[in-house]
Parts: C-alpha cells; structure tokens; sequence
C-alpha cells in the first residue's frame, strides 16, 4: 500500500518494476527528481546561501507575519517553567528562544539544525536575547535524532519538514524523542485556502519571491526552491495522517494566515 506522503512521479502510474524502483529511490528538491542520496547536500546548500541573510529574508517575504505565526505556535507549546524542549531545525532560533522563556532558567532547550550555518546563526541571536546556560545547540537531522528515548516535553520544528528527505522516519523519530505526555508542533506552509486572490500567491510565491531573492540576497535559485518545495509538501490532512501513523494522537492543526501556514499538533500518549 502507498503511503498518503508519497506523491507517484510523473509517469510513475503502471510503471514497470524498474521504474518504480528507480522513482523510490528518487526524492523531490523543489520539482526537480534527484536521488535521494543527494538531497540532505542540496538542501545544505540552499541554506549555506541563505544563513547570513535569513531573518531579513524572512521579514520581508513574509511581511513580518512568521513573528506572529511563531508566537502564536510558542503559546501553543504548554511548557512549564523547569521543563525540558527540543526545537529541531531550528534555523536562527525563533522558537528556540519562545522555548527558553518557556521553560526558564531551571528547564532546558536544545538546539538543532542540520546545517551548520544556520545553527551558529541561530546560536548568535539566542546569545543575544539572553539565554546561555540551560540552552545546548546540536548539529543533527531530523531523522536521526541523536538524544534518548523520552527526552522532552515538547518539541517543535519550524518551516524545517518539508526540506527533509524521509517525513516519515523523521516523525517516528520526533515521536521517539517525547516524553508520555509530550506534544509535537509542527509550523509549516501548507495548502492556503486563499479562493479568488490564489492566483495571486501563485505569482508571487513562483515570479516575485525568486526575483526579491535576487535582489536582496543575489540568490534567486534557493528562493526558488523554497517556494517550488512548499508545493511539494503535504497538504494538512495528509500531514495530519501521517502524524497519526507515526503514533500520535489527538492531532489537530490550525490554519494561519488563510491556510498559508498550518500549524499540526499532536502527543504521545
């Protein structure tokens, strides 16, 4: 049976043996088919480009709007002070540093990002709002997750899914993590809702995005990505469904901004 997250390549339906085989072992970057081998390189390379200049980037593409979507997700992270959280992918650290207040002086955070760019960005900007001592950073990938069993109350991954290779084992593996009790959010773009004006965030996401990339970053390529990888991510009720399949339960999610972003929540229980 297919999984709900696998999307046939083009010309994948009634494909031969080989051909399927040869698609399996293919991953998406964007729209373009690359072996999946070679996808984690491609994706560091978009954000070795894209670190120095990412908040600003952010700000601008967005209209500022990630800073409410990150709080209103850090609201929904029921951390207690002397709690422990783990924010993964975490970039330059907005939610890493929502977590910290979260959890206070006496809990803890840790830090993770694939890629070593962002996580020394990240790590700048949380020495900067004031948190040291209870906040470890971590370079690792979300499929592997090198801490043990149970480890946290909560977890988060911002804007950092649909960049990984296999969602499916990178869920088990946040699943794995939680503690009994402990709850995953998950921030992503997903499918917006946006009736007559979704022509529009058509152009903008596919024309007008790549070209602010050029010209504030001189990087229109990996703004391209970026906007060609939110097509390829799972719409909410897949998401939803293969949350569901990783083990956790009382999944739910909301949509911001027009379904623009959802933001998916489930637990172990």
């Amino acid at each position: 049976m297919q999984r709900a997250s696998e999307t046939p390549a083009p010309g994948e339906a009634g494909a031969t043996g080989s051909e399927r085989e040869s698609a399996e072992s293919a991953a998406d970057f964007g729209f373009e088919r690359v072996p999946r081998g070679d996808k984690k390189a491609k994706v560091r390379g978009v954000f070795d480009s894209v670190a120095p200049r990412y908040d600003l980037m952010n700000d601008v593409l967005s209209g500022g709007l990630h800073r409410l979507w990150k709080r209103f997700t850090i609201a929904k992270t029921g951390l207690r002070p002397g709690q422990s959280a783990l924010d993964v992918a975490a970039g330059s650290g907005d939610l890493s540093i929502g977590l910290a207040r979260r959890v206070g002086r006496t809990g803890r955070v840790f830090v993770t990002d694939i890629n070593a760019k962002m996580l020394a960005e990240g790590r700048d900007r949380i020495l900067d709002a004031g948190h040291a001592g209870n906040v470890d950073y971590v370079l690792a990938d979300a499929e592997s997750l090198p801490f043990a069993d149970a480890s946290f109350h909560c977890v988060t991954i911002g804007f950092g899914l649909r960049n990984v290779t296999d969602k499916d084992k990178a869920l088990d593996s946040l699943f794995r993590v939680l503690k009994p009790g402990g709850r995953l959010l998950v921030l992503e773009f997903s499918k917006a809702h946006l009736g007559p004006f979704a022509p529009l965030y058509e152009l903008y996401s596919m024309q007008v995005l790549p070209r602010l990339g050029e010209l504030l970053a001189n990087d229109s390529a990996s703004y391209r990505y970026l906007a060609e990888s939110i097509r390829r991510h799972p719409d909410q009720d897949t998401l939803k469904a293969m949350m569901e399949r990783s083990g956790f339960e009382r999944c739910e999610y909301f949509n911001l901004t027009a379904g623009i972003v959802a933001l998916h929540v489930g637990f172990r229980l």
